[in-house]
């Protein structure tokens, strides 16, 4: 699917060319993350480009270690500001912040972790060297 594609499109299309299932698609509808949808007669959904940029905006969220609380967070003040991205922009970055604080702080722990890891070997190989010079 071209970015350029201003045509609705429908769930399974939708779905194919994000590389997710269209259960994943229904459950951020169910959970509030989409805002509203058009349905087709016989009730199939269809998406507006809008609507596809909100989708890959969750994703991309996804993939930055994002919560769904947060995500319901973002898109609520989305909605109630009529899809204005620069509304939910100072909220969003004190997510990001947060998150950045949280790997940092796991990377200290895994670099302290791995000191640890390294002089207890180093023990192990000098227990070693010793013992086998008795």
């Amino acid at each position: 699917m071209s970015k350029t594609e201003l045509k609705p499109v429908q769930i399974g299309e939708l779905a194919k060319a994000l590389d997710i299932t269209t259960r994943t698609i229904r459950y951020y509808e169910e959970i509030g993350l989409m805002g509203k949808t058009e349905r087709l007669g016989g009730g199939t959904r269809t998406y507006s480009k809008e609507e596809v940029l909100r989708l890959r905006f969750i994703l991309k969220l996804k993939t930055l270690g994002i919560s769904l609380k947060e995500m319901k967070e973002l898109s609520d003040i989305f909605d109630i500001h009529e899809n204005d991205f620069t509304k939910i922009t100072p909220k969003l970055i004190e997510i990001l912040d947060s998150h950045i604080a949280k790997v940092d702080e796991k990377m200290a722990n895994l670099s302290s972790l791995r000191k640890d890891i390294v002089d207890y070997r180093v023990r192990m190989t000098e227990f070693l060297t010793h013992h086998d010079r008795e």
